[in-house]
């Protein structure tokens, strides 16, 4: 109940119209205050004004007004800045520290309100909402993308910002492993984080004149060239791993961190990681040429690299396969720059106050075009118009942080359709109320 009444008070959706103190004083709430999720007061910095005298304070809302002394405020200098006590229960007069009275307010949640946020919380679909989504106004669903989509990059910056931490501020290193673990591109991500993790950039730049060595470090760093092989290449790739092994002090991982199976030829990890050979065989340091890019065609063109000769006739070191170039496809290259490009720009932008940097990656985001999945589709199939990666972004955040976690009342559609007196029937004995 007490989460209810903190909703109703934020976003004013109570109906009593006026509101009356337990006293028989009108007020009138000019502003309910900034919610805090901190330890203190619920809202601070709230205004009503009574009697035409405008107060200025905290407010505490509680289930029962007899909570107040159960969580011992009535003790706490922390809440002698409390104006109004706002309660659904008038069980108990509060008071200060000092003895002082302080007015207080029963509030209760409109039926409707309880009505809505039942058929959004309680129903057993993964998006609850989505057949009535293509109702909200395209302005507010604007608004909200454009919200959802900063979020999800501050996100993403936050990770980054916990790698510079690690790695001394060198964006370069973190910017090998941010792109490594994408080239994991979701099944072999975490594998292909700790792969980069074990093995700096620097051992792979001291050996960058030779292809043989770069692949060597990298699959021999996986652990892929433990085996028995008569592949000439294969046995090279061993003897070069032997030799980088001991003069770097490395230790490898093991191979069944790497998942093949189920997964399509070309999305196999031994071709990823020699798409990766070939990009760092190509470029030093390449954060650095990114930041001085100006195009997306110019940044795609870092990754349009192929393999050596040996992987035109694999896709593994146990499968061969008919001749041909294998370079990254376009789709791959997109959600490389959407998964690394992008926030890194904005990272790089937030963190040394260089906004023209965050700009960057907004309209990379704006050149890349929407992205195809499960999420992407099930919005669009509901009537949501999506332009570019930043709208699919925008989608995705929201499925994970919002529909996933059932965090309706802190989206802005879920707070739309609470607020409407239509919405269908929830009825089911078999669960609880959200109050309860």
């Amino acid at each position: 109940m007490e989460r209810l009444l903190h909703y109703v008070w934020k976003y004013r959706l109570y109906t009593t119209t006026p509101l009356v103190t337990t006293d028989g004083t009108v007020i009138q709430v000019l502003d309910p205050g900034i919610h805090n999720t901190n330890a203190g007061p619920d809202f601070f910095n709230a205004k009503i004004k009574v009697s035409g005298t405008v107060w200025a304070g905290s407010v505490e809302i509680h289930d029962k007004a007899s909570d107040w002394f159960l969580h011992k405020h009535n003790t706490d200098k922390a809440y002698n800045s409390i104006i109004l006590h706002v309660t659904g229960c008038d069980d108990a007069a509060v008071y200060r520290e000092n003895g002082e009275l302080i007015p207080q307010l029963v509030l209760s949640v409109p039926q409707n309100i309880r009505s809505n946020i039942d058929w959004l919380l309680l129903r057993e679909t993964p998006i609850s909402c989505l057949s009535m989504i293509k109702e909200i106004e395209p302005l507010h669903l604007s608004g909200w993308m454009g919200a959802l989509l900063s979020e999800r990059l501050e996100r993403k910056t936050n990770d980054i910002d916990s790698l510079l931490a690690q790695y001394n501020n060198d964006w370069n290193e973190v910017f090998y492993i941010t792109l490594t673990r994408n080239f994991g591109f979701g099944v072999n991500s975490d594998a292909f984080e700790w792969l980069a993790k074990s093995l700096p950039l620097r051992y792979i730049q001291k050996q960058r004149g030779s292809t043989s060595q770069v692949e060597a470090l990298l699959f021999g760093q996986a652990g892929m060239l433990e085996e028995e092989h008569e592949c000439h290449y294969y046995r090279l790739l061993q003897r070069e791993y032997q030799f980088l092994r001991h003069k770097f002090d490395l230790k490898p991982l093991d191979e069944s961190l790497f998942r093949s199976l189920r997964i399509r030829p070309f999305n196999f990890p031994h071709l990823k990681l020699a798409h990766l050979a070939a990009i760092w065989l190509q470029q030093d340091t390449l954060f650095s040429a990114i930041l001085e890019a100006r195009t997306t065609g110019e940044i795609k063109n870092f990754f349009r690299v192929l393999p050596s000769e040996y992987w035109e006739t694999h896709y593994h070191f146990r499968y061969a396969s008919v001749k041909k170039e294998k370079p990254i496809g376009e789709n791959a290259l997109n959600i490389l720059l959407i998964n690394t490009v992008v926030p890194m720009l904005f990272a790089y932008g937030q963190r040394n106050r260089f906004p023209e940097y965050c700009e960057r990656s907004m309209r990379l985001l704006e050149s890349i075009p929407a992205e195809r999945n499960s999420i992407v589709s099930t919005f669009t199939n509901a009537g949501i118009m999506v332009r570019n990666a930043g709208d699919t972004q925008a989608l995705i955040q929201l499925k994970r942080e919002y529909c996933e976690k059932k965090k309706c009342l802190y989206c802005r559609i879920g707070f739309r359709l609470i607020k409407r007196s239509n919405l269908p029937i929830f009825a089911s004995s078999n669960k609880q109320r959200i109050d309860e």
